[in-house]
């Protein structure tokens, strides 16, 4: 049986989940990362994209906003801005926040727009992700 470490995923608003894992996955702004128990020690920042969490055969996915995590061999501690499982999404508006996003991104003419449209689709794009 695979070895599990202990996972907490905390927002502003709420404890979002906190129990056992064997492996989970997510965003970093160097690229995806996956997390074993026994991972070395480290800190990463985290971009908009797909929290996955498994636990044998069951994987959990839930859309994970802007945040950090640290990982230590034992646990890991993930500080989010939002966190949201499937279910709490809406399609329509995520969409729509898409198409908003991309249109900003087009015709947007300060490098402040752009920036803040870029992170936009980015939250837009994990949302859409979680729910496929």
């Amino acid at each position: 049986m695979p070895e599990k470490f202990h996972l907490q995923v905390v927002t502003p608003n709420r404890i979002f989940f906190e129990g056992e894992a064997e492996f989970v996955e997510m965003k970093t702004g160097e690229g995806r990362i996956g997390i074993y128990a026994g991972h070395e020690p480290m800190t990463v920042i985290l971009d908009p994209g797909v929290l996955a969490i498994r636990n044998g055969e069951q994987i959990k996915k839930a859309a994970l906003h802007t945040g950090f995590a640290e990982i230590l061999p034992e646990k890991v501690s993930v500080i989010a801005e939002i966190a949201e499982w499937p279910e709490e999404i809406n399609k329509n508006r995520a969409e729509e926040a898409r198409i908003r996003a991309q249109r900003k991104l087009e015709t947007g003419e300060d490098e402040r727009t752009l920036l803040q449209a870029d992170m936009a689709l980015k939250r837009a794009l994990a949302r859409l992700e979680v729910l496929k």
